[in-house]
């Protein structure tokens, strides 16, 4: 597949660049993108919950009340799960969300992602850019000249750009990332994906055999 390389005004410079079918053209696999997003949600987890069991909680170092003649249940010790300011029984514990796949799934599944956007149009490739200082409007000027102003948008740059992340990073629609590291979640997440010309070259290598 080939596609028209843009400059950031918009116009085409004239120049195409071949996204690969191997990566660009494939069966999706929706099972995959399941996994792969789902893994990614989980992975974003923390957690840290936790609550104080009856070992943790203060107190505790006498019988609270009598144990005959109150009318009431017999009771030990004021860190039981049945007072008021006892311990909680079977309470959260911190662990670990993380959730792992192979290799060759999160593969599959970011190359689905990247065949859904391009069966779909929605990737754009444009010209390298960059800014002396970073300017939130001027990089709103860019988005509006390629028609993804008003559109949830990813950037891919070859590398970190700190000047265009900058620029980006006040407006709320759009996201940007290095090229190698956007996950299957990322490039689905958006409306459109705009791509360095040189992040082609990245994408491709990322996913040579």
């Amino acid at each position: 597949m080939n596609i028209d390389v843009v400059k950031k005004d918009g116009t085409k410079s004239g120049e195409k660049v071949e996204l690969k079918p191997d990566i660009f053209e494939i069966e999706p696999n929706d099972h995959a993108i399941y996994q792969a997003v789902r893994s990614y949600w989980a992975n974003q987890r923390q957690g840290t919950h936790k609550t104080k069991e009856r070992g943790e909680v203060s107190g505790g170092g006498k019988k609270p009340f009598a144990q005959k003649k109150t009318g009431r249940a017999r009771q030990g010790t004021s860190r039981s799960p049945l007072m008021v300011g006892g311990g909680t029984i079977f309470g959260p514990k911190p662990h670990d969300y993380v959730v792992k796949l192979p290799a060759k799934v999160k593969r599959l599944a970011r190359k689905s992602a990247w065949s859904y956007k391009a069966k779909d149009g929605q990737i754009v490739v444009v010209e390298d850019f960059s800014f002396d200082v970073p300017k939130t409007k001027e990089m709103a000027s860019i988005l509006k000249a390629l028609q993804a102003d008003k559109k949830k948008v990813l950037l891919l740059t070859t590398k970190t750009e700190g000047n265009v992340l900058k620029a980006g990073r006040n407006i709320p629609t759009l996201n940007v990332l290095e090229a190698a590291k956007a996950s299957t979640y990322d490039i689905l997440n958006n409306n459109v994906v705009v791509v360095f010309k040189s992040s082609v070259d990245v994408i491709h290598k990322t996913f040579a055999n």
